[in-house]
């Protein structure tokens, strides 16, 4: 009878325990299948989890925001110097989300140079929660993750949210579409190392999005740009505008407090921080914004890159070499960019050419016919269509 009595109970603990293991499983493929796939218009929401599918260290990584990500070419860089890379960037990505990206990169690989984008230097305080969860959703997890999320919460986000993303996404179940059933098991490939390429070009001249004046010495006009981040999937409320800056503003307290963090962050891991500033037309950096980072980079003995410094030598031409008035470089642009990064990075810091490695040219045989597919693909749609439309 004691016998009987001790078969039943066990067989009930293992029914509830099979019927747990079985919520579960349903609560994490719902979860799955409500999270954004970012496989239409909003691409970025899938950059921070390629990284994690690379299968060779890199000498070099790149962190910031789209004057990063749009703007250097790390296949450019492998085919002509035969340099390893890749770019740790998102949509707006704040100085504190750059320290997390770079810390959360260290539990995998040590670079031997770091070039963080110093664009993002702008913005002292969080902005939108869109922006926050296409960076922050695809880390992996681990205090560095939480810590990235605590320090980028806005106003009404909750940590919970993100350790369950079900509860900030469960609204979607009424508004799926066929991507969030093809990329249920696996997310969108969008970059290359990092990279987000687009072959079109749109001239600034042909294009009201960005003031060319206040760079290029003209009549300076005030122009209001299009936010291109307004509707990013799976934000349910509109988020508020973003203050525009002033001509003398000082940098806030807190991307100080993360670049110093960057910087010694580097000096413990020995690895070369250069600071860099991309030729991107909007938004305006202002001469006080140049003079702050001038400074810090002297007081720290840091090399600074302002691409806008380099626009002869670099050949950079805003009507060919932009595909969105001036915002960000296409694949022209980006690689005149990346001819002259390669350079520097080469003869002044030394770093090798792994090209003759056959471990490495194996990887990167994969990486360049990828990138090959994609132009030719972008390429197929502007002669079909006029534009392109599904990257």
């Amino acid at each position: 009878m004691q016998s009987q009595n001790k078969f039943r109970t066990a067989k009930k603990a293992a029914v509830v325990l099979v019927s747990l293991m079985v919520l579960l499983v349903i609560l994490a493929g719902l979860q799955r299948l409500v999270q954004p796939k970012y496989a239409g218009d909003m691409p970025e929401g899938n950059f921070t989890a390629e990284y994690y599918e690379e299968t060779a260290d890199h000498d070099v990584l790149l962190i910031g925001d789209c004057e990063v990500y749009e703007n250097i070419d790390p296949i450019y860089l492998w085919k002509n110097y035969g340099i390893t890379s890749y770019i740790r960037g998102n949509a707006q990505q704040l100085a504190w989300q750059s320290y997390y990206m770079l810390e959360d990169a260290l539990r995998y690989e040590t670079p031997k140079v770091v070039i963080y984008n110093v664009q993002a230097l702008t913005y002292g305080e969080p902005q939108r929660e869109e922006y926050n969860r296409m960076a922050l959703d695809g880390m992996r997890w681990s205090m560095t993750k939480y810590n990235a999320i605590q320090s980028s919460r806005c106003e009404g986000e909750k940590m919970l949210d993100y350790i369950f993303p079900l509860l900030r996404y469960h609204s979607r179940i009424l508004d799926l579409s066929k991507e969030d059933l093809e990329y249920f098991w696996s997310r969108r490939k969008s970059t290359h190392n990092g990279y987000y390429m687009r072959i079109d070009v749109l001239p600034v001249s042909e294009s009201d999005v960005a003031d060319p004046s206040w760079l290029l010495g003209e009549e300076e006009e005030t122009e209001e740009i299009d936010d291109p981040w307004a509707d990013i999937a799976g934000a349910e409320e509109e988020s508020e505008p973003v203050t525009e800056r002033e001509q003398g503003e000082p940098f806030g307290h807190l991307p100080m407090e993360y670049l110093d963090r960057i910087r010694e962050l580097c000096a413990e891991n020995k690895i070369q921080l250069v600071l860099m500033k991309a030729p991107s037309l909007a938004p305006v950096w202002y001469e006080s914004d140049e003079e702050q980072v001038v400074e810090y980079a002297k007081n720290y003995q840091l090399p600074y890159i302002n691409f806008y410094e380099h626009l002869d030598e670099t050949g950079i031409d805003y009507e060919t070499d932009t595909y969105d008035g001036g915002l960000h470089m296409n694949l022209s642009g980006a690689d005149k960019l990346s001819e002259y990064l390669g350079r520097v990075l080469a003869e002044e810091y030394g770093l090798a050419d792994h090209r003759k490695d056959p471990a490495y040219a194996e990887i990167y045989r994969e990486k360049e016919k990828f990138y090959e597919e994609m132009i030719q693909a972008q390429q197929k749609e502007l002669d079909m269509y006029g534009e392109i439309r599904s990257f």
